[in-house]
C-alpha cells in the first residue's frame, strides 16, 4: 500500500480520497453515538437561531466562530447530526489535500509523494468523536494554512507581507478554538529564527492575528456584551482543566502507537544526511508546533482524541518520514499494515462493538444518553439547574444557562440583589416550560423571588417545576423584592 501512495499522480490523489471516504462513509450510513459536546453545540446553534447572542444570552463556553458556525447549520438542518458529520468530512479531506500538496510544493520531504496524505488521512481516523465538526477540527483548518505560509516564507530568501496571512490564519483559528492562540508564539519564533523578519513584518504578524479579535471584541461591545465574552469565555478557557489521571490511561490507547510511530520518526531524522537547509528548518518548526500543542493540554476539556486534533500536523510530518525512511519496502510494508489494522479496529469498535464487551477506549463518558424523564416532558422547553445528564436530547433549552459550571455564577449568588434581577429577567425573556432542579435551588430561588413562584408549581415528580401558562410575566422593580 505505501509503494502504490509513494507516487503522486492524479490517480494517487483519487485513490487517497477514495480512501478516506471509504473510512467514513460506514459511519455517515449506520450513524454514530451522539457525544455530550456535538449536543451542547446543537443547543446553542438552536438558541443563537431563536435570536439569543452567545455569552449575553447563551451561556457557553465555545469560541465565536464555531458558535456561528453551529448557528448556520442549525439554521440550514437543524438538529441535524448527519449535518456535522458530512462537513466534517468534507474539512477533513481539505486538511489531508492541502497538507499533501504542501509537503510536496514546498519540497519539505526529500521526495514528493502521497504518503503524508495518507498519514494524515489515518490520524483524522482514531476515534470516532473525530468525525465531528469539532471547534479543534475547524481551528486546525487555518493552523494548517499557517505552516504553509510559514514555510513558503521560511523557503524564499526574500521576506513578503505575507507575514500579515499568518497572523490573520491563526486569528482565525483563535477564534474557532482558543486555546489555538498559542500559536501565536510558534509563529513568532519560527519568524524570528528562519527568516529575515524585521521589526515591521512583526508588528505586520501582530495586527493580522489581532485584527479578527478586535473585530469580534467591537461586535460584542456594541451589543453590550464584552463583559459576557470575558466572563464565559476568557476566564473559564485559560483556567486548568479538571482532567483526571483515570482518564489518562484509556486516552493513551488510541494515541499510544501514533506518538511512538512519530518518536520513531523523529529519532531517525538524525540519521538521514541529506536534508536540505530548508528542510532542516520545516523539522525544528515541526518539533515546536508538538512542544507548543502540549501546553494545550491543561486547557482541554476532556482526554478524547478529537482535542488532540491541533497537534496532528506535526504527528503526521514525523510519522510520515518514519514510513518514508524505510530501505526494507517489506518491514515499511508490514508495519504499515499492522498500523492500519489497529487504527481500524479503535476506530469502528466503540460504534460497532466489533468484540463485545470490550470498550477498548472507552468514551462511554462522551456519549449523551436520554434522561428518565416523564413521557410528558418530550419537545418541551426546559432548563436543568444541574449538570445536563441527556434531559436535553428530546428538549429545547431555555434561558442562557447551558453550561451548568458558568450558571453557577448566578445561582450560588442569590443573596446578591443584582443576581437575582439577573436570574428572573432571563426567566422573563425565555421561560421555560419545565424546570428539572437537580441542585434544589428553586425553594430559595421562590423565597428570594416571590413572583417566580406564581409562574411555576411543582408536579407530582421529584424536583420537577411546571409552568403556569395562564400568568404572563411582568417586569420585576426592585422594590418587589
Amino acid at each position: 500500500m505505501l509503494s502504490f501512495f509513494k507516487r503522486n499522480s492524479t490517480l494517487q490523489i483519487c485513490c487517497l480520497v477514495l480512501f478516506f471516504l471509504s473510512l467514513r462513509i460506514p459511519l455517515l450510513i449506520s450513524g454514530t453515538p451522539l457525544l455530550i459536546p456535538e449536543l451542547n453545540w446543537m443547543l446553542c446553534g438552536e438558541q443563537m437561531r431563536k435570536g439569543f447572542m452567545l455569552y449575553r444570552d447563551i451561556w457557553e463556553n465555545i469560541s465565536p466562530l464555531a458558535g456561528l458556525v453551529y448557528w448556520g447549520i442549525d439554521s440550514l438542518f437543524g438538529r441535524s447530526q448527519l449535518a456535522y458529520q458530512l462537513l466534517a468530512v468534507l474539512i477533513s479531506l481539505f486538511q489531508v489535500l492541502y497538507f499533501n500538496y504542501s509537503c510536496n510544493i514546498r519540497d519539505i520531504f526529500p521526495e514528493k509523494t502521497l504518503i503524508p496524505g495518507l498519514i494524515y488521512a489515518l490520524l483524522l481516523n482514531i476515534s470516532f468523536d473525530m468525525a465531528t465538526l469539532s471547534p479543534m477540527l475547524m481551528a486546525t483548518t487555518f493552523l494548517l494554512l499557517a505552516i504553509g505560509t510559514i514555510t513558503r516564507m521560511i523557503s524564499k530568501p526574500d521576506m513578503t507581507d505575507e507575514v500579515f496571512e499568518a497572523g490573520l490564519y491563526i486569528g482565525i483559528a483563535t477564534l474557532f478554538y482558543l486555546p489555538a492562540s498559542l500559536f501565536y508564539g510558534w509563529a513568532f519564533l519560527s519568524l524570528l529564527l528562519y527568516t529575515g523578519a524585521t521589526f515591521r513584518h512583526h508588528l505586520l504578524g501582530f495586527f493580522g492575528s489581532c485584527f479578527p479579535l478586535l473585530m469580534v471584541a467591537l461586535i460584542f461591545f456594541l451589543n453590550n456584551a464584552l463583559e459576557s465574552l470575558n466572563r464565559n469565555l476568557l476566564t473559564t478557557t485559560f483556567q486548568a482543566g479538571s482532567l483526571s489521571t483515570a482518564a489518562l490511561f484509556p486516552f493513551l490507547k488510541y494515541m499510544l502507537i501514533p506518538l511512538s510511530l512519530g518518536a520513531a520518526g523523529f529519532y531517525k531524522l538524525f540519521f538521514y544526511t541529506r536534508f536540505t537547509h530548508f528542510q532542516t528548518r520545516v523539522q525544528q518548526i515541526m518539533t515546536m508546533w508538538f512542544i507548543l500543542a502540549a501546553f494545550t493540554i491543561p486547557l482541554m476539556d476532556d482526554f478524547s482524541p478529537m482535542y488532540f486534533l491541533i497537534s496532528l500536523p506535526a504527528i503526521a510530518y514525523f510519522v510520515s518520514w518514519y514510513f518514508m525512511s524505510f530501505r526494507k519496502k517489506i518491514a515499511g510494508e508490514l508495519i504499515f499494515l499492522g498500523y492500519l489494522f489497529y487504527t481500524l479496529f479503535f476506530f469502528y469498535q466503540e460504534v460497532y462493538r466489533l468484540v463485545p464487551g470490550s470498550t477498548m477506549g472507552q468514551l462511554d463518558h462522551l456519549l449523551a444518553k436520554p434522561a428518565l424523564l416523564p413521557a410528558e416532558i418530550t419537545g418541551k422547553k426546559i432548563l436543568v439547574l444541574g449538570e445536563d445528564e441527556g434531559e436535553y436530547i428530546n428538549n429545547y433549552a431555555a434561558t442562557p444557562y447551558l453550561n451548568w459550571s458558568l450558571s453557577v455564577y448566578d445561582f450560588r449568588s442569590l443573596d446578591n440583589f443584582d443576581s437575582v434581577i439577573h436570574v428572573y429577567n432571563n426567566f422573563r425573556k425565555d421561560p421555560p416550560e419545565y424546570i428539572i432542579d437537580k441542585e434544589n435551588i428553586m425553594p430559595k430561588l421562590f423565597e428570594r423571588i416571590p413572583q417566580l413562584q406564581e409562574h411555576y408549581q411543582p408536579t407530582p415528580w421529584k424536583s420537577i417545576y411546571r409552568q403556569n401558562s395562564q400568568l404572563p410575566f411582568t417586569e420585576l422593580h426592585p422594590a418587589e423584592l
